[in-house]
């Protein structure tokens, strides 16, 4: 099984820690695959990616208008996009990750279908940043995106659609009365893959084709290929473009369809870390540990500061997490202290979030909340929490927990 032989492709380039691209192919299809480090950075292919871009987009982030800069050559595309949003403070960090995730999964699930692919590493010399490492998915993460797609191939699987493609189109037949399908219609007219219509009901794909095969048996609807969308460039709107499409009948085996390899470099894409503000503070060998604050308090905030600072501390205070997540790659606090409630972030989804991005997996992670009970305590510890303190903490507490911690991760 392909996903098998990439699981232990990825482990293998893991424990090297290198930095290049694998290709996935044979004589019709050309996956890539990213990695630095050895985390998976980004994967694409030739099968829709404007189409798979566009879907995790508006799932994480459906007010980002994007606009690709067509004197970059900046490869791949998609990559790109995320670095100019990051970088224009349009698109945050974590969104950029949910949006690699849930690319890399539809991957992974449409790699399922194959199992002929060969497989080829291309190292790379590039020097790649702080930020990169963070967006990259750790070891763990990867096994559970692989997970989710493998479930959800063997769901297809056991639906008996192995002979059909998630990239085909459903169309009303010619001769068919739209006024019989009064639900269906915006469906069903030749603009959207089962892939972009499960987006659109919020289901899986093996749930869209099932509710549609009734009316394909009934010769009422036809899966036809498709294009994919324009590139989002600055002269070119994105909009289907109008192709004659391909009729394929449901009792014959259809694959996606056979479109261009995306071309892209051998080596991955870098985001680069824009220059730290000159009113945060930056590490360096010679510098007192840094403390990180996620808290959306300035009282908090400030008892803090008059605690850590005065100890030899340095402090770091993020009152948005969704905003400042940047800011903690930039500087790599040797701890972080989290709050649990925040008006626009929940403690646990963020402290979750950060043990599974490489450059935190082991970054000490004291919770501070004042609901201090044993439930929390362990909800905490499930999330990744190192160590839980009530709020507002007692200053020697504070102090002892910090260099109990500091200590081990220096």
């Amino acid at each position: 099984m392909i996903l098998i032989r990439l699981i232990e492709e990825l482990e293998k380039l893991g424990k090297q820690r290198t930095i290049g691209e694998l290709t996935l192919s044979n004589h019709s299809v050309v996956w890539k695959v990213y990695l630095v480090y050895g985390q998976l950075l980004y994967a694409t292919d030739g099968f829709h990616p404007v189409r798979r871009f566009y879907r995790a987009l508006k799932s994480h982030c459906p007010n980002y208008v994007v606009e690709l800069d067509e004197k970059s050559d900046y490869q791949p595309w998609e990559y790109q996009l995320l670095e100019q949003g990051i970088n224009q403070k349009k698109l945050s960090l974590i969104q950029a990750k949910l949006m690699i995730r849930s690319i890399v999964q539809e991957c992974f699930f449409e790699l399922s279908g194959y199992t002929d692919l060969k497989n080829n590493w291309q190292p790379s010399q590039e020097k790649t940043s702080n930020l990169a490492m963070g967006l990259a998915l750790s070891s763990r993460e990867i096994q559970t995106v692989l997970a989710q797609a493998n479930q959800n191939y063997q769901e297809w699987l056991a639906a008996d659609f192995g002979h059909l493609s998630p990239n085909l189109s459903p169309v009303l037949k010619p001769g068919t009365d739209p006024k019989l399908l009064p639900g269906l219609n915006k469906y069903l007219n030749g603009n959207l893959t089962i892939w972009d219509i499960a987006w659109e009901q919020k289901t899986s794909v093996t749930e869209v084709t099932r509710s549609l095969l009734p009316l394909v048996e009934k010769s009422m609807v036809e899966f036809q290929r498709i294009p994919d969308l324009q590139l989002p460039t600055a002269k070119a709107p994105v909009k289907a473009p109008v192709n004659p499409p391909v009729t394929a009948s449901v009792n014959s085996p259809v694959k996606a369809p056979v479109n261009p390899p995306v071309k892209a470099p051998v080596k991955p894409p870098v985001i680069t870390t824009p220059p730290p503000s000159e009113t945060q503070p930056t590490k360096s060998a010679n510098q007192q540990p840094l403390i990180a604050c996620i808290d959306d308090s300035p009282v908090l905030a400030h008892s803090l500061k008059t605690i850590l600072i005065p100890a030899g501390y340095q402090m770091l205070s993020i009152e948005e997490p969704m905003r400042g997540f940047s800011q903690l790659i930039e500087h790599k606090p040797d701890l972080i202290l989290l709050d649990l409630n925040m008006p626009n972030a929940n403690g646990y989804s963020v402290c979750k979030f950060l043990r599974e991005s490489p450059v935190f997996h082991k970054t000490p992670i004291i919770i501070l909340t004042a609901q201090n009970t044993t439930i929390d305590r362990a909800r905490a510890r499930l999330v990744g929490a190192t160590d839980f303190l009530g709020k507002p903490p007692d200053s020697q507490e504070l102090l002892r927990i910090i260099t109990k911690y500091i200590i081990k991760s220096l």
